[in-house]
């Protein structure tokens, strides 16, 4: 199986995090990707002869999708070859570029033929008429420029600072102190952000300490729980441990042995 991660173009930066790309060309391969809750929706592409399908839901997937915010436990489920390209958005851009209701995107993913504003047959006509990774990358790298050309995305708004300064502290900073640094009210700034977003700012300030807790369980040699609890800006260790089962559905040490 070959994955990579790799950075989005300069011009698209703004809007999109990274890219990832993975296949196997393993005829009995049964691939669970777990989308546990990270703060960021996605583009996706993919190619597989028995289908890609949301779980638990057992839903088919169009071949073409976004993905928005994941706040129970969900996963991709695919079976047989497959190779798929995901261009992961910063979280105001569902809203912002495709004009989706972020809210209706959680734990959900959206069929992008669905829109109308944008060629998208065009697109996919593109992707279908080649297997190299790197140029569904530059199609889709194409799309979003002209989503962003379409929609004449703001720049450096408060929101997108906001979000800024919650990914930057990994969901420590306390929420009052980040609307005094946007100058918004209690009132404006809630309404916009789960307008935008999706989410409530203390909902996706959770999601990103969550996942600062997961990267540290999974790259880092800790030696004890308590240590990531405590640097991830929990009170204790069973604030943490609920809070892990919470978005994976298992606790830190039986989603380590499963990992390991």
């Amino acid at each position: 199986m070959r994955e990579a991660k790799f950075m989005p173009p300069e011009n698209l930066q703004p809007y999109v995090n990274t890219i990832m790309v993975m296949e196997t060309n393993d005829l009995n391969s049964h691939t669970n990707i777990p989308l546990y809750a990270d703060g960021y929706p996605g583009i996706m592409y993919y190619t597989s002869e028995n289908g890609c399908y949301l779980l638990p839901k057992n839903k088919k997937l169009s071949e073409l999708f976004l993905y928005g915010q994941t706040i129970n436990p969900v996963s991709l489920d695919i079976k047989g070859p497959f190779k798929f390209v995901v261009l992961q958005l910063y979280p105001f851009a569902s809203q912002y570029l495709l004009d989706v209701n972020p809210r209706e995107l959680n734990d959900e993913c959206y069929d992008l033929f669905q829109l109308d504003h944008i060629d998208i047959e065009t697109y996919a006509e593109r992707l279908r008429a080649t297997e190299v990774l790197e140029e569904w990358v530059d199609i889709l790298s194409s799309l979003v420029k002209e989503l962003i050309n379409y929609r004449q995305v703001p720049k450096d708004d408060q929101l997108q600072l906001a979000i800024a300064l919650i990914l930057k502290h990994q969901g420590q900073l306390p929420i009052k102190e980040i609307r005094d640094k946007v100058y918004l009210t209690e009132r404006t700034f809630e309404r916009k952000f789960n307008t935008q977003v999706g989410l409530t700012p203390k909902q996706f300030a959770k999601i990103i300490q969550f996942k600062s807790s997961l990267q540290q369980l999974t790259e880092e040699n800790y030696g004890q729980l308590l240590d990531i609890s405590y640097d991830s800006g929990f009170s204790d260790q069973s604030h943490f441990i609920r809070s892990f089962k919470k978005y994976t559905g298992k606790t830190p040490s039986e989603f380590l042995q499963e990992v390991h």
